[in-house]
C-alpha cells in the first residue's frame, strides 16, 4: 500500500465537489468563487458574516530543523486534520501555498504526501487560483511606476542610490540577483543597479499574509519604504500613488482559498511568504475565517520551530490577536540519525544510538516552544524503516523533557494512522493548558529584540553587528517603529547561521549582514548569515523531471 508516489494517490483520490465541501462549513454555493470543480475562493461578505462567532481552538504544526532525509511537517499537519475528524472533532487545516521556485527546484511541492494530503495536488503546486501570479505583477506594477516617476522628472526627488524595492519572479533564478536596468540611453531612463527576489520574499507576500482586509491591505500597501531622498527622509508607496491599483490587482488574491484532504475534510491554502527570509505562515485572513467555522483548527509555520514557531508566536499571533492552544513538534527517526551524525544512504538500518546523539536538537525545540506558554506534543512521523527500539529512544528522551511523543501513521494509513495523534492533540487542547505570551514585549527597544530570540531561540552568546547596523536600528527606533517585531532571515538547517552545524549547539555568535524595514508588513527583517532572497536551482533541478504523460497527466511532481 505504502509504494504508490504521492501523485498516483493524489490522482486516485474521492474527491467531491468544492460546493459539498463549502457545505460541510456553512458555505453556500453563492459564496463560492469556484476555480474549476475541486478549488474555490470564499468571498469577502461570508467572512465578515462570520466574525461574530466564537473561535474554535487553533493547533500549531512545527518540526526539528530540517534535513534532507525530510520531517514531513505538511504531511502531518494534513494527518491532524483528517485525524481529529476521525475522532468526532470539526477541525479544519490552514497551510500555505507552493512557490514555483522550490517546485522545479529542490523542495517539491507543499501538499502533504502518502495518504496525508490535500488535493488537487497538481494545481496546489502550479499556479492554484493564480495568488502568486498576482502578487508578482502588482509588485512589478511598482516597480515600473517607480522607475517611470522618475523618468518623468523625479518629483518625490529620490536619490536613486537608494531605491529600496527590487524586482520579484517566482523562480528559483540566481542570474537575476543583481543587475542593471535601464540601460540603452534617454529614452529607457537612468541607468541603476537592481535585483529580484523570489515573489514568496516580496513585502506584497507578507502584507497579503497579515491585512485583515482590503482596507487593510491598502493602507498597509501604502506604507511601504520604497525609496530615501538625498536626505535619507523615506519615500512611500503611497507617493508614488501605487497602493490602490495594487490593491485591485490583489483583490481575488486577498480570499483564502478552500479545497479538501484526500479525506475530504475541507482545507484553507492561502498565502505563503518564505520562513527562512519572511515569516512563514499561511494568511491571517485564512487561519482567522478557519476559527470561525471549526471546533479546531491546524496550521503550520515554515522549517523548524526556530523559525517558523518563533516567527509563528513573535509575529503572527502578535499581529492577529491569536493564541495557539497546544503545539505539535513533528520529529522523524530519520532526522534523528541525522542529527545524530549519520549520513543520508546509510539511515535505512537501525542506529539507537545515533537517534538518541540526535535527540538534543528536538529537546532544544521543545523547551524553546513552551518558553511561550504553549503545552508540546511530539509527533513521530512514521517512515517504514524504522524501528520499534528507535521510536521509543524518541517517546524516553521526549518523556525526560517533560512532554509526550506520540507515534503517527498517518503517511501509510490516513486518519486511522493519527487518530491517536489527535485524541493526546485535542485532550490537551480542551485543559485549557495553555498561557501564551511572546517572548519579547512591542516596548523592547530593537537590537534586544534581535539578542532576546538569538540567546534564548538559538542559544547564541551573542550577536555581531556592526556599527552601520546599530545606527540604523536607532534611526527607525526615532522615526517610531520601534514597537514593530523583528523577522530573522537565517539558515533553517541549523540553530547557528551555518547550515553545516546540526544538533543542539552552544557558545555561537549570530552575525547581522543588514536589517530591512518593512514598514507595510510591520516587521523588521534580520538578515543573518548567508541566506539568500533568491534561491537558484540545483545541478539536477526537478524540472528535468516534470512532464506530460501520453493520457494528458502530469509526472514527476512530488
Amino acid at each position: 500500500m505504502g509504494h504508490k508516489s504521492d501523485i498516483q494517490i493524489a490522482r486516485e483520490a474521492n474527491k467531491k465537489t468544492i460546493q459539498e465541501i463549502g457545505g460541510k462549513l456553512g458555505i453556500g454555493s453563492a459564496d463560492l468563487l469556484p476555480y474549476g470543480h475541486d478549488k474555490a475562493k470564499v468571498s469577502q461578505s461570508f467572512i465578515n458574516s462570520v466574525q461574530d462567532r466564537k473561535d474554535g481552538k487553533l493547533v500549531l504544526v512545527t518540526a526539528i530543523n530540517p534535513t534532507p532525509a525530510g520531517e514531513g511537517k505538511t504531511t502531518t499537519t494534513v494527518g491532524l486534520g483528517d485525524g481529529l475528524n476521525r475522532i468526532g472533532k470539526k477541525a479544519m487545516v490552514c497551510i500555505r501555498e507552493a512557490s514555483l521556485g522550490p517546485n522545479f527546484g529542490m523542495k517539491g511541492g507543499a501538499a502533504g504526501g502518502g495518504y496525508s494530503q490535500v488535493v488537487p495536488m497538481e494545481e496546489m503546486n502550479l499556479h492554484f487560483t493564480g495568488d502568486f501570479h498576482a502578487i508578482t505583477s502588482a509588485h512589478s506594477l511598482l516597480s515600473a511606476m517607480i522607475d517611470n516617476h522618475i523618468y518623468w522628472g523625479n518629483g518625490e526627488e529620490i536619490d536613486i542610490r537608494r531605491i529600496q524595492w527590487r524586482r520579484v519572479v517566482d523562480m528559483n533564478d540566481r542570474a537575476l540577483r543583481q543587475i542593471t536596468c535601464s540601460l540603452g540611453g534617454v529614452a529607457n531612463g537612468f541607468p541603476r543597479e537592481g535585483g529580484f527576489d523570489i515573489t514568496v520574499a516580496s513585502e506584497v507576500m507578507a502584507i497579503l499574509c497579515l491585512a485583515k482586509n482590503l482596507g487593510d491591505l491598502e493602507k498597509r500597501l501604502g506604507d511601504m519604504i520604497v525609496a530615501y531622498r538625498r536626505d535619507r527622509s523615506p519615500v512611500y508607496c503611497r507617493d508614488i500613488k501605487a497602493e490602490g491599483a495594487m490593491t485591485v490587482l490583489l483583490k481575488d488574491a486577498m480570499q483564502p482559498n478552500l479545497v479538501q484532504t484526500l479525506e475530504n475534510n475541507p482545507a484553507f491554502v492561502h498565502g505563503g511568504p518564505f520562513a527562512n527570509i519572511a515569516h512563514g505562515c499561511n494568511s491571517v485572513i485564512a487561519t482567522t475565517t478557519a476559527l470561525k467555522l471549526a471546533d479546531y483548527v491546524v496550521t503550520e509555520a515554515g522549517f523548524g520551530a526556530d523559525l517558523g514557531a518563533e516567527k509563528f508566536m513573535n509575529i503572527k499571533c502578535r499581529k492577529a490577536g491569536l493564541a495557539p492552544s497546544v503545539v505539535v513538534c513533528v520529529a522523524t527517526v530519520r532526522a534523528m540519525k541525522m542529527n545524530g551524525g549519520v549520513a543520508k544512504a546509510d539511515l535505512g538500518s537501525e542506529n539507537v544510538d545515533a537517534v538518541k546523539a540526535g535527540c538534543p536538537n528536538l529537546g532544544r525545540h521543545i523547551e524553546n516552544i513552551k518558553s511561550f506558554g504553549v503545552p508540546v506534543v511530539v509527533a513521530i512521523n512514521h517512515f517504514v524503516t524504522d524501528t520499534d527500539a528507535e521510536v521509543q529512544a524518541i517517546k524516553d528522551y521526549v518523556a525526560s523533557h517533560g512532554a509526550e511523543a506520540v507515534l503517527s501513521r498517518h503517511w501509510e494509513l490516513g486518519s486511522e494512522g493519527s487518530a491517536d495523534l489527535a485524541t493526546r492533540v485535542a485532550e490537551i487542547a480542551e485543559a485549557d493548558q495553555a498561557n501564551f505570551s511572546p517572548i519579547y514585549q512591542d516596548e523592547m527597544p530593537l537590537f534586544e529584540k534581535i539578542e532576546t530570540i538569538a540567546k534564548r531561540i538559538y542559544r547564541a552568546d551573542e550577536v555581531l553587528a556592526d556599527k552601520k547596523i546599530r545606527d540604523q536600528l536607532r534611526l527607525w527606533e526615532e522615526q517610531g517603529y520601534g514597537n514593530l517585531p523583528v523577522c530573522m532571515a537565517k539558515t533553517q538547517y541549523s540553530f547557528t547561521t551555518d547550515p553545516q552545524v546540526r544538533g543542539a549547539p552552544t557558545g555561537h555568535s549570530v552575525p547581522v549582514r543588514e536589517v530591512l524595514l518593512s514598514a507595510g508588513a510591520g516587521f523588521i527583517v534580520v538578515v543573518c548569515g548567508e541566506i539568500m532572497t533568491m534561491p537558484g536551482l540545483p545541478r539536477v533541478p526537478s524540472a528535468e523531471n516534470i512532464r506530460l504523460n501520453e493520457n494528458g497527466q502530469i509526472e514527476g511532481l512530488f
